[in-house]
């Protein structure tokens, strides 16, 4: 899940990702475009109610391709991103227009 905040005269837009709960999640990243997707450069907190979070502030007007890497060995899509595109491995990117 995906919530967005847009601030310095729309020019930012604070883009707070979200997992769902899960017992099976140790480990989550988001990992995408705006970290040249680098596994290790935006790690998620694990909220008190179970869910996994992590906030990016993104130049608003852009579209950016990401994807969850959890454990350290399993890729996930977020299933309310704004789209999806297919990525070279033969799978799809989540999406957010920022």
């Amino acid at each position: 899940m995906l919530t967005k905040r847009y601030l310095s005269n729309d020019t930012i837009c604070k883009v707070t990702f979200y997992l769902p709960k899960s017992a099976e999640v140790r480990t989550a990243y988001v990992v995408g475009d705006f970290n040249q997707w680098d596994k290790s450069a935006t790690p998620m907190e694990l909220l008190k109610d179970g869910r996994w979070k992590a906030e990016m502030k993104l130049d608003a007007g852009k579209e950016y391709q990401f994807r969850y890497f959890i454990n350290g060995n399993q890729w996930l899509n977020d299933d309310e991103a704004d789209g999806f595109v297919a990525h070279p491995y033969g799978g799809e990117n989540s999406v957010v227009r920022a």
